[in-house]
C-alpha cells in the first residue's frame, strides 16, 4: 500500500503541475487578447481606416491599387474565412504580438513566464498605442513585429526552436510584403545586419551563417512580391504609388512648386498649366478632389510625369530635399500620439462594406467608429498617457543602450540601439519620403517601452542576484 501511494503521489504532482501551468497560461491569454482586442471590442466591430478599403479592394477586384498591398489585402481574406468574419484578422493580429512579446523576454534570459508576458503585453496596451494597432484591419501592426522579428532572427537565432524560426520567418514576410514602407524598412535593418555581422565576424564575436537569415527574408519578398503580381495580374512590379507618394512631399515642402517656377514652360510636362492650383500639402495634393493631380490622369495617368519630375528635382535642389528631409524625419519622430484618421468618415470603407459584405453591414453600420463615437476628445484623454510613455521611452533607449554595455548585457544594448534605429529609419522613410503623420510614428513606437521594460526587468534580477549573495 505504501509503494502504491508513492507511485501515485508524483504523478498527482505532475498532473497538478501541468494544469496549474495550463490555467496560468490561459489566464494570460485571456487577458492579454482582452487587452489587444480592447479598442474592437469596445466599438463593437474590428478598427478600421481609409486605406482599409484599399486593402479589401486589391482582392476583390484583383487588381494592383497604389500603395495598397495585394498581399495583406490576401491576409484579410484568408484570415477571414473568405470574408466570413473580420474578428479573425484582428484576432491572429493580436495573437503574433503576443507571441512575439512571449519570445522577446525568453530569448534575452529574462523571465517569460505567464505573469511576466501578461504584465508585459497588459502594460503595453494600457500605456501605449498598440492595442488600437492590433484591433485594426490595418497591416500596421506588422511593422514593429517585422522589427522584432528581424532581431530575433538575426540576433538570438540559437534560442529558438526551428518551428520558431519558421514562424518568425513566415511573419516577417508578410510584414514586409503588406507595405512598402515596412519593405524599405525591411531593407534597411537588413543592412544593419549584413553591416553587424561583417563587424562582429572580424572583430568581436564569430557568428553564425544563420545570423543572415532575416537578410534572406527581405531578399525572398523582394522577389515574391513581383513574381505573385505576375501570376495573379500579369505584371510583374512592386506595390504601385511609390514615385507619386515623393511627389506628395516635395509638394509640402514647396520644391516641386520650386521647380516647376524655374523650369515651366516645360516640353511634355502638362503640370506646367496646372501649377496655379498646386496645394501646400501631400494630403491635399493626392486626395482633395480639385487637385490638379487628378487632371493629370490620377494614379495611372500622372504616375509618368509625376516620376520624372521627382528625378528633375533631386537633380536640381539636393540640398533642399536633404534639409527638408531631415527636417520631415525630426518631425515625424515626434509625432507618436494615437488616433491619427480614426475619427474621421471613412467613405471609401464604408462603401466597400456595404456593397460587397452584406452579413457584416449591420454590425459594421451599428459600431461606434461609424457612429461618430470615436472623437478626438477620445484620443486626447488617451494621449495624455501615451505620448509622454513614448517620448520617455525613446529617451530611455539611449540610457539602455549605455546600461547594457556598463553590465555586459550587450544583447539588451544592441537590441535597444536596433530598435532606435528602426525608429529612426521609419521616420525617415513615411517623413521624409512621404509626409509626417502620427499615425506612421504611433504604429512602432511601442518597441521603445517594450525594450525599457526588458531592461528594468534585467536590471531588476540582477539586483535580486546581489541581495541574495
Amino acid at each position: 500500500m505504501k509503494s502504491m501511494t508513492s507511485a501515485i503521489s508524483p504523478s498527482l504532482t505532475s498532473s497538478s503541475a501541468i494544469l496549474t501551468t495550463s490555467l496560468a497560461w490561459s489566464l494570460c491569454l485571456v487577458f492579454s487578447m482582452v487587452t489587444f482586442l480592447a479598442p474592437a471590442l469596445w466599438n463593437g466591430f474590428p478598427i478600421v481606416f481609409h486605406d482599409t478599403a484599399g486593402y479589401v479592394g486589391s482582392v476583390l477586384e484583383m487588381t494592383l491599387i497604389p500603395g495598397r498591398s495585394f498581399f495583406y489585402g490576401l491576409f484579410l481574406w484568408v484570415a477571414s474565412f473568405g470574408w466570413w468574419s473580420f474578428w479573425v484578422p484582428v484576432l491572429a493580429q493580436s495573437l503574433f504580438t503576443l507571441w512575439v512579446i512571449h519570445l522577446m523576454l525568453r530569448c534575452h534570459d529574462l523571465s517569460a513566464g505567464s505573469l511576466a508576458t501578461t504584465i508585459f503585453c497588459v502594460g503595453l496596451g494600457m500605456s501605449t498605442s498598440v492595442s488600437w494597432y492590433t484591433s485594426q484591419l490595418m497591416p500596421d501592426v506588422l511593422v514593429p513585429l517585422v522589427v522584432l522579428a528581424l532581431w530575433l532572427l538575426g540576433f538570438r537565432w540559437e534560442r529558438l526552436s526551428q518551428r520558431e524560426r519558421t514562424g518568425l520567418a513566415a511573419l516577417a514576410l508578410l510584414g514586409l510584403l503588406s507595405h512598402m514602407s515596412c519593405m524599405a524598412l525591411g531593407i534597411g535593418l537588413a543592412i544593419i545586419i549584413l553591416v553587424t555581422w561583417g563587424v562582429g565576424r572580424w572583430r568581436v564575436w564569430t557568428p553564425s551563417l544563420c545570423s543572415l537569415s532575416p537578410v534572406g527574408v527581405v531578399a525572398a519578398s523582394l522577389i515574391l512580391m513581383p513574381m505573385v503580381h505576375l501570376a495573379v495580374m500579369g505584371k510583374a512590379t512592386f506595390t504601385p504609388g511609390g514615385p507619386v507618394f515623393i511627389f506628395g512631399s516635395l509638394v509640402q515642402d514647396g520644391i516641386a512648386q520650386h521647380w516647376l517656377g524655374d523650369h515651366c514652360p516645360a516640353p511634355g510636362i502638362k503640370l506646367c498649366g496646372l501649377q496655379d492650383r498646386l496645394p501646400k500639402t501631400a494630403d491635399e495634393f493626392l486626395w482633395d478632389g480639385s487637385s490638379p493631380f487628378l487632371d493629370l490622369g490620377g494614379w495611372e495617368g500622372a504616375a509618368g510625369e509625376l516620376s520624372h519630375l521627382v528625378k528633375e528635382c533631386f537633380k536640381a535642389y539636393p540640398e533642399a530635399i536633404v534639409r527638408t528631409s531631415l527636417r520631415a524625419t525630426v518631425l515625424q519622430m515626434a509625432m507618436v500620439a494615437t488616433g491619427d484618421g480614426l475619427d474621421e468618415f471613412h467613405g471609401a470603407t464604408r462603401g466597400v462594406f456595404a456593397a460587397s459584405f452584406p452579413r457584416a453591414v449591420k454590425p459594421f453600420n451599428a459600431a461606434y467608429q461609424q457612429q461618430g463615437q470615436i472623437t478626438k476628445p477620445l484620443f486626447d484623454a488617451f494621449n495624455r498617457v501615451h505620448v509622454p510613455v513614448a517620448c520617455l521611452s525613446v529617451m530611455g533607449l539611449i540610457i539602455a543602450i549605455g546600461w547594457g554595455l556598463h553590465f555586459k548585457r550587450h544583447d539588451l544594448a544592441g537590441l535597444a540601439s536596433f530598435t532606435l534605429l528602426a525608429l529612426l529609419g521609419n521616420a525617415f522613410i513615411c517623413g521624409a519620403l512621404s509626409n509626417p503623420h502620427d499615425r506612421y510614428q504611433s504604429r512602432l513606437i511601442w518597441l521603445a517601452p517594450l525594450v525599457v521594460g526588458m531592461m528594468v526587468m534585467c536590471w531588476r534580477q540582477l539586483w535580486t542576484e546581489k541581495q541574495n549573495w
